[in-house]
């Protein structure tokens, strides 16, 4: 592997520094560095941050591959900056056992754009009746260590329990979709003023509010840890706050469209704008940005939803639930929480590289740019606005609530272990 030498970059958006890539790992960290013999990139003040990781990803593959299949969602991936993935459990079948979540594995190690992490189903078929082979998927090549029936709600209390007791034994995390189901039949957004004025079935804030409080007090109970998939209203944070001044082992996300969009947008009856959990209130948003700001949310996940053209372009009611998030999610960050003074880029680090790679235990991933590390690495131009033109997404489904609209910041480089997924804004 040849050496690469990135220089005057902005490592976590500091000082301009040169980064000397040999091998797969940082060699060295510091200025006027020599680039005998190495391959140059002039970063000209663009930032450099540790390569993405996101911990929501649905890659719909085995069984919907006419949404997006391993190799072009970690494609999209590349070009959104990240360097892993975790791929829900909710595929046809479902990543219930140790031989579909190998199989989503090698599909990774095979196409080798980002790494993939499986994510194990909690229950069988996602019915939440019985507990899948939590242990088996744990035992497998794929080493999963993150649970979910993400697109369900693991209602059942008594599940939820046996579940947290049983990944508590190997350090796993149960990644829960906060959603009581009864409260959300023939929801179709959030229940407020604009359904009311829509005569659209809302989904109460409660609705999601009721399972996390449960859910903190269940992983208080056992001491184990839990963690809060897309979290979306007011009253959500302020129960994680809470849990967190208790000590209680909980971590949460939040997704960029969460961070920026709002329930007014259904007034066109776009189905792009349908999404779960639905988009909330102004109030709802702003909250959730301060959360992330202070920590009582950990991270940034997407929540990458592909479907395709014809599941999305049809009346609301009949439209599929979701978004693709994995291209634009870092320029939505930029918008919403670097370009408001929010966070700064070595919080963007923490929120969407340190962070999730801790709670999902990905090792190699999430780590310092410093010498002797992995050369797991995202070059950002955050000087850059341009508008969103999905028909150059790497994904293959276009169902972003962006196109069209102006966001700052663009991905150039992305470097897995030392090799270029990403050069220049175009993959390899």
């Amino acid at each position: 592997m040849s050496k690469i030498l990135i220089r005057g970059a902005k490592v976590l958006g500091g000082e301009p520094q040169d980064v000397l890539i040999d091998g797969g790992t940082i060699a060295e960290v510091g200025s006027g560095l020599s680039g005998e013999g190495a391959e140059v990139v002039e970063a000209d003040g663009k930032v450099l941050l540790p390569g993405l990781v996101d911990l929501h990803t649905h890659l719909r593959e085995p069984g919907r591959e006419d949404s997006e299949t391993v190799l072009t969602g970690t494609r999209a991936a590349a070009s959104g900056g990240y360097t892993t993935v975790f791929a829900m459990a909710n595929t046809f079948p479902v990543a219930d056992t140790a031989g579909v979540v190998e199989q989503v594995w090698r599909l990774g190690k095979e196409h080798g754009y980002c790494d993939v992490q499986p994510i194990g189903a909690v229950t069988v078929g996602l019915e939440g009746r019985k507990l899948a082979e939590l242990g088996a998927m744990h035992e497998s090549a794929a080493g999963v260590t993150v649970f979910s029936d993400d697109g369900k709600c693991v209602h059942d209390a008594v599940i939820m329990r046996r579940a947290l007791e049983y990944v508590k034994a190997f350090g796993g995390v149960v990644a829960q979709h906060a959603q009581e189901p009864r409260l959300t039949e023939g929801a179709e957004m959030n229940e407020g003023i604009v359904s009311a004025e829509l005569g659209l079935g809302g989904w109460p804030a409660v609705a999601e509010e009721s399972i996390i409080a449960r859910d903190v007090l269940l992983a208080d109970h056992v001491g184990s840890r839990v963690h809060i998939c897309h979290l979306s209203t007011a009253g959500s944070v302020e129960i994680v706050r809470w849990a967190k001044s208790r000590g209680i082992a909980v971590t949460a996300e939040v997704t960029p469209h969460h961070l920026l969009l709002t329930d007014e947008l259904v007034r066109t009856y776009n189905p792009v704008y349908k999404v779960n959990p639905p988009l909330r209130t102004e109030r709802d948003v702003m909250a959730l940005r301060e959360a992330l700001a202070d920590g009582t949310i950990d991270i940034v996940a997407t929540d990458h939803a592909p479907h395709p053209h014809e599941d999305k372009d049809c009346e609301w009611a009949a439209a599929a639930m979701g978004m693709v998030g994995l291209e634009t999610a870092l320029s939505v960050v930029q918008e919403t929480m670097v370009d408001t003074g929010l966070l700064d880029w070595a919080g963007v680090a923490d929120r969407m590289s340190v962070k999730p790679a801790q709670i999902g235990r990905a090792t190699g991933h999430g780590r310092p740019v410093s010498a002797g590390e992995p050369a797991n690495l995202t070059l950002v131009d955050s000087a850059y606005r341009g508008l969103v033109e999905p028909a150059g997404f790497a994904s293959r489904s276009r169902n972003t609530p962006y196109e069209g609209r102006e966001l700052p910041g663009r991905v150039t480089h992305t470097w897995l272990r030392g090799k270029a997924t990403l050069v220049d804004g175009k993959l390899t």
